[in-house]
């Protein structure tokens, strides 16, 4: 499995982003899809996720309200709409995916270690 991210930049405060994510090789219908955020300094931290056929999405309560996370699957394709951002959203962005499903993503201790698939990051970085 390959996941190659797009989309990152620089924004101001309260604007928006969409970061995209395609997918290849052999993903199964059970896979999650999500995006993960690392900051300088801080631990890699979960921000939403998606199951690949069914829909059902998960975020991280730092981001509810102002992030989607959609899906294409025509496209093989994950996004995320990122509005109203915050200075406190700058961070490397990684696209990943899990054979254990969107829940069990959006609950993984130690993602790094434990996630099976990870994609390149992409920069966001949020001026004040």
């Amino acid at each position: 499995v390959q996941l190659q991210a797009s989309g990152g930049g620089l924004v101001q405060a309260g604007g928006s982003l969409k970061l995209s994510c395609a997918a290849s090789g052999r993903i199964f219908s059970t896979y999650g899809m999500g995006w993960f955020r690392q900051a300088p300094g801080k631990e890699r931290e979960f921000v939403a996720s998606i199951t690949w056929r069914g829909g059902s999405t998960y975020y991280a309560d730092s981001v509810k309200g102002r992030f989607t996370i959609s899906r294409d699957n025509a496209r093989n394709t994950v996004y995320l709409q990122m509005n109203s951002l915050k200075p406190e959203d700058t961070a490397v962005y990684y696209c990943a995916t899990d054979r254990g499903g969107a829940q069990a993503m959006a609950l993984m201790a130690d993602p790094v270690r434990n996630l099976d698939y990870w994609g390149k990051g992409t920069q966001v970085t949020v001026s004040s």
